[in-house]
């Protein structure tokens, strides 16, 4: 994710700055409020278009509504790696609410000519010793932290401290600790925090939620979940527990983890974890390969997830109940999604592959942080989703460690982390 010069020598000098650049006075002590837009901007029109399929065809998505260049929330993107270039720039060219407006960076270079190709100027592409500079970039009112997970906080407070709304990847940060702080920062500011789960805002899965809450078929029993990749690299920042926080666990085991708790808007009230790293393999001195955990909720439903640095590709959940099953394979992938259903009606089985159309994750996401922003609502991600996590993940590290269950507050309230959901978060 981050930017190439990031994974070697510069990551590792700016995550040693955190208590001290990161945290530097800024030059005024008033921030700038980040309201947007700065003068009144008309709600944009849906354009009516004559019908074209017959009413027993599936109805695809409304026509875009995108608003104006200048009512459209300005993001700095900090972190011009792999993700940035692959997904979260081309996604911003779909947006209808975003647009970019600044680039931070470690290689100027590089990020000059990203300028050049999505339109930014040449004065707001920033290093990461400019980075405080942005308080002054009118253009500029959120940022998208796009970092190693060590270098969250210190780019996230500072964010805060300029003035500018913040929507932070996953994971949050290295630990709950650091989570908290992040949350206290932007509350101080009065600015958003919105961690960026993109799975809560793709349709295939808010169709998942919306049938495990209505028992489509019957009580859910079990969940199996698992995301697995074959890691490269050795020297790669994901390997670095200073940067990373741990290893497959806080990386891509967390789609396992946040999705479960987001379909079943529940939290867990006992965890059970196990990881094991292979001998003599570079990659996993410092952080682990697989972790396998199970986690118990109020309801009495179980779940068992497992993921892994070592072995091929593979994404997938699946919820079992009484009368059916339904999950997505692949689950966590940035395209391609499937879901699948079976179920049995008197003597026929059937297998199903119901389907809502491609939607880009990172699109949805960015107009939802953007709405957010433009009509001063609370994400439905917010930081303490992100903080929960943390939580969870140290107690599944935690039961490793010490070869048992642990067992955490019973909290009866659903959905008890996020901000309220719209029409617009999947449907």
């Amino acid at each position: 994710m981050p930017d190439p010069i990031l994974t070697r020598r510069s990551v590792l000098t700016a995550g040693a700055g955190v208590a001290a650049a990161a945290l530097a006075p800024l030059a005024s002590a008033e921030a700038p409020n980040g309201a947007v837009p700065q003068t009144p901007v008309v709600p944009p029109k849906r354009i009516p278009l004559p019908p074209f399929d017959a009413e027993t065809e599936r109805k695809g998505a409304p026509a875009r509504t995108p608003y104006p260049p200048q009512g459209r929330v300005g993001f700095a993107l900090v972190g011009l790696g792999r993700l940035t270039v692959d997904q979260i720039l081309p996604a911003i060219d779909k947006s209808e609410r975003c647009r970019v407006t600044a680039l931070v960076t470690g290689d100027r270079a590089k990020g000059l000519e990203l300028a050049r190709q999505y339109g930014v100027p040449e004065r707001s592409v920033y290093t990461y010793a400019e980075y405080d500079r942005i308080r002054d970039d009118a253009d500029v009112q959120a940022v998208y932290i796009v970092l190693p997970n060590g270098m969250h906080e210190e780019y996230v407070v500072r964010a805060a401290k300029a003035g500018k709304h913040v929507l932070c990847e996953k994971p949050m940060a290295n630990s709950s600790a650091e989570a908290r702080r992040m949350v206290e920062a932007c509350k101080a500011a009065n600015r958003k925090l919105m961690i960026a789960y993109r799975i809560q805002y793709e349709p295939h899965h808010r169709l998942v939620r919306d049938w495990t809450r209505a028992e489509k078929y019957g009580k859910v029993r079990l969940i199996e979940a698992y995301n697995g990749q074959n890691q490269g690299e050795p020297d790669q920042w994901r390997h670095k527990q200073a940067l990373a926080g741990g290893g497959s666990l806080p990386d891509i085991g967390l789609y396992c983890l946040n999705t479960i708790r987001y379909v079943l808007g529940e939290e867990p009230i006992e965890v059970m974890g196990s990881i094991y790293s292979p001998p003599g393999d570079p990659r996993f001195t410092e952080v682990e390969m697989n972790c396998l955990w199970q986690m118990r909720f109020p309801s009495g439903v179980q779940a068992s997830c497992a993921t892994g640095y070592g072995s091929h590709e593979s994404r997938r959940y699946r919820v079992l109940a009484e009368r059916g099953w339904y999950g997505l394979d692949p689950a966590f992938s940035y395209q391609g999604l499937r879901m699948e259903d079976s179920h049995a009606e008197g003597d026929v089985e059937y297998r199903q592959n119901p389907s809502r159309g491609g939607f880009d994750q990172f699109q949805r996401e960015m107009d939802h942080f953007a709405q957010c922003v433009m009509e001063d609502r609370r994400p439905f991600t917010p930081g303490e989703e992100g903080v929960q996590d943390h939580v969870l993940m140290e107690a599944i590290y935690r039961s490793a460690r010490e070869g048992k269950p642990v067992k955490l507050s019973e909290i009866r309230e659903k959905d008890p982390f996020r901000g309220p959901i719209w029409a617009d978060n999947g449907s």
